[in-house]
Parts: C-alpha cells; sequence; structure tokens
C-alpha cells in the first residue's frame, strides 16, 4: 500500500521543472492542434492527455502546496535586500516592471519586423516601427527617472510631459499605419506561429495593463501614470494588429476588413491621442503649481 502512495504521490506532485515544461507544451500543442484541424490525429489525444494532467497537477499544487510555501517563499523574498526593496518601494517595483517590460517589447519588435520583412508586408513593418518607438519612451522614461529619482515631484511631471508628448507624435504613426492598412487591402496568408504568437503577446499585454490600472491606482507619482498609460497604448495598438492579423487570416469579405480596420484603427488613434492631450495638460498644470 506505502508502494502504490509513494508512486500516487510522484504522479500528483512532480517537480517543478517538469510542471512548467508539461505547462508550456500544452500551451504550445493545443492551438496548433485546433488551427491546424487535428482535432481527431493522435497528436491531439496525446495533447489532451497532456493538457489534462498539466491542469490537474497545477490545480493540485496551488490548491495545496503554494499555500503551505507562500509564507516561506515570502520571508525569503524579504530578507533578501534587492527582494525586500522590490516588495516595499514601489517605484523601484515601477522601475523593475519598465525594464522588463521593455525587454519583452524590444523582442516582440524584432519578431514583427522580421516578420514584415518575410511576409514582405509594409503595415507589419510599421508596426514593428511602432513598438521600437514605444520601447524608445520606455527608455526616455527609464533615464529620466535614473537621472532625476531624488529631485522630487516636479521632475517626474517632467518625464511625464515628455513621455505625453513622444506618444503624441508616434501616434502620427500609427495613423499612417492604419490609412495604409485601408488604403492598400493587401492580404497575405500568415503562418500559424505568427497568429499565436500575436495572440499570445496581446494577451499578455492586456493582462499586464488592466493590473497596473488596479494595482498602482492609489500611488500618485506621475511617472507611475506614464508608465500605465504607455503599457496601455501599447495593448490597444497590440488588439489593432491582432484584429488585423485575425481579419487577414480568416476574413473573406475585403469590404468588411476595411470597414473594422477602419473603425478601430480610428478608435485607438483618438484614445491615444486624447491620453496625450489629457498627460500634457495636467503635467503643465500641476508644474505650474509646483514652481
Amino acid at each position: 500500500m506505502e508502494k502504490w502512495k509513494k508512486i500516487f504521490n510522484k504522479i500528483l506532485y512532480p517537480p517543478i521543472w517538469l510542471m512548467i515544461l508539461l505547462t508550456v507544451v500544452s500551451a504550445v500543442i493545443l492551438p496548433i492542434v485546433f488551427v491546424k484541424g487535428w482535432e481527431e490525429s493522435p497528436v491531439a489525444y496525446i495533447s489532451y492527455i497532456i493538457a489534462f494532467y498539466s491542469v490537474m497537477i497545477l490545480s493540485t499544487f496551488f490548491a495545496e502546496v503554494l499555500p503551505k510555501r507562500y509564507k516561506e517563499i515570502k520571508q525569503k523574498v524579504y530578507d533578501h535586500p534587492l527582494g525586500n526593496k522590490y516588495m516595499t518601494d514601489a517605484a523601484f517595483k515601477v522601475r523593475i516592471s519598465l525594464y522588463i517590460s521593455l525587454a519583452i517589447n524590444l523582442v516582440y519588435s524584432v519578431f514583427k519586423l522580421v516578420s514584415g520583412i518575410y511576409y514582405s508586408s509594409l503595415w507589419i513593418g510599421a508596426f514593428a516601427v511602432y513598438y521600437i518607438l514605444l520601447s524608445v519612451i520606455r527608455f526616455v522614461l527609464l533615464h529620466h527617472m535614473e537621472r532625476k529619482k531624488d529631485a522630487g515631484t516636479i521632475e517626474e511631471y517632467r518625464s511625464y510631459r515628455i513621455s505625453a508628448v513622444l506618444m503624441m507624435f508616434i501616434n502620427m504613426t500609427l495613423s499612417g499605419i492604419v490609412l495604409n492598412m485601408i488604403v492598400q487591402n493587401k492580404s497575405a496568408v500568415y503562418s500559424d506561429v505568427f497568429v499565436i504568437t500575436s495572440a499570445a503577446y496581446t494577451f499578455y499585454i492586456l493582462t499586464v495593463s488592466l493590473i497596473d490600472l488596479v494595482k498602482y491606482r492609489k500611488y500618485k507619482s506621475p511617472v507611475m501614470s506614464a508608465a500605465k498609460a504607455i503599457r496601455f497604448a501599447q495593448a490597444l495598438v497590440s488588439l489593432l494588429s491582432l484584429e488585423a492579423s485575425m481579419l487577414v487570416q480568416f476574413g473573406e469579405d475585403e469590404a468588411y476588413r476595411r470597414v473594422m480596420i477602419a473603425l478601430t484603427g480610428a478608435g485607438v488613434c483618438i484614445i491615444v491621442m486624447s491620453m496625450s492631450i489629457y498627460m500634457i495638460v495636467r503635467s503643465t498644470k500641476e508644474m505650474k503649481t509646483l514652481l
């Protein structure tokens, strides 16, 4: 009996690395199965088994193992100087978040740029340039934060305003991209990897953007507000890019595609421009009050 119990425990509580590996494999294989129409193939049945097992062990881990280790893990984080600073210093946490987001955004920009060249697609390449420009804004914001981090609120508002002005300028680039997509209306067949990667990135950036809106709303830092605005703009543009890719991949009515891209593109451009104007007006007003 003890032997079977040990075997059962090993199956139900595998090593962390195996849990992560199985989860990643499931996340990659399942979308491919459905996109390719392999629902009745042996690959599909294997992927279903892996996915079911992954969900089972993850559910067990989060329900039983994680709560028991939460306090221990949290204490270890607080005991480490950097971990303690990250957990207690909201401004430092935002800077780290911006660095991570900058790195992810640059990787995705390169992916878009390579895809644009591979598919000979002007609008995909243009989106890559837009993401690179967003990365430049993040870099400027980070650089300004590091250089002026002890200078006070007025310097934060200067960083806030610089970010808003740059967002306004690159919004003109976005308007040009949308206009080109409507006028040219060229379609191409994209790979499943391209569509899945675009969807995964859009899901990531939307999730992170929503978490930021809830998590950091209690802080009155202009730099945090700028970081949230940049990320929210990026999430909107990612949605537009994904919509265009999906319409090209699965839509057949060209007129419908033009209308949807025009409406969504106009909406995104108006929202980003409105945010930029609001940020400029607010920062100018606050700086006049503080001077």
